[in-house]
């Protein structure tokens, strides 16, 4: 009897390792109030240089995703202004699993690994390479990250906090509702 009561107690343990394997935490959003921060409209736009061709580039990688397909033209000019540039070099952690989501990025060039830990070890699971983008649930959710991002080759990305694309386009949204 000892025997297939274990055999129950390992069942029930593998069935509820099971269950929970791959679930993801949680997500929230956090609050952001436009309404307090109605007088900063113009002054207080965040501005990284690009050239002609950056801005070609963004745009062309942004307007085909979903995150992005709602935003007027202004809130798109803004987005793509807030976009900062980062060198990488080969090795470098640009994201860690499990760390909190506060960066979105866009792949200009450069390889990227996208490691997953499975059964307490780092898989590879996905390859960038020069093109793509990571991190998008950084904007909308206050989400730890789903997996980790290893630079493999020199390489640049564009960037985004979570605070500056919020403040966009919820001051936006808002805006519209009081026209």
């Amino acid at each position: 009897m000892d025997d297939e009561d274990n055999m129950d107690d390992l069942e029930e343990e593998m069935m509820a390792k099971r269950n929970n394997y791959g679930r993801r935490k949680s997500v929230s959003a956090e609050g952001y109030d436009p309404e307090a921060d109605e007088d900063d409209d113009e002054d207080d736009r965040i501005v990284h240089g690009k050239s002609d061709d950056q801005r070609k580039r963004l745009i062309n990688v942004v307007e085909k995703m979903l995150l992005f397909k709602s935003l007027d033209q202004d809130q798109m000019s803004q987005v793509l202004d807030a976009m900062f540039e980062k060198v990488v070099e080969p090795g470098a952690n640009i994201i860690v699993e499990g760390d909190d989501g506060d960066y979105f990025y866009i792949i200009e060039k450069g390889q990227y690994d996208c490691l997953k830990l499975i059964d307490g070890e780092q898989k590879k699971v996905f390859q960038y390479e020069d093109k793509g983008s990571f991190g998008e649930l950084a904007l909308m959710y206050n989400a730890p990250r789903a997996a980790t991002i290893v630079s493999t080759t020199p390489g640049s990305l564009w960037a985004m906090d979570r605070q500056t694309f919020r403040k966009i386009v919820v001051k936006a949204t808002a805006k519209k509702r009081r026209m």
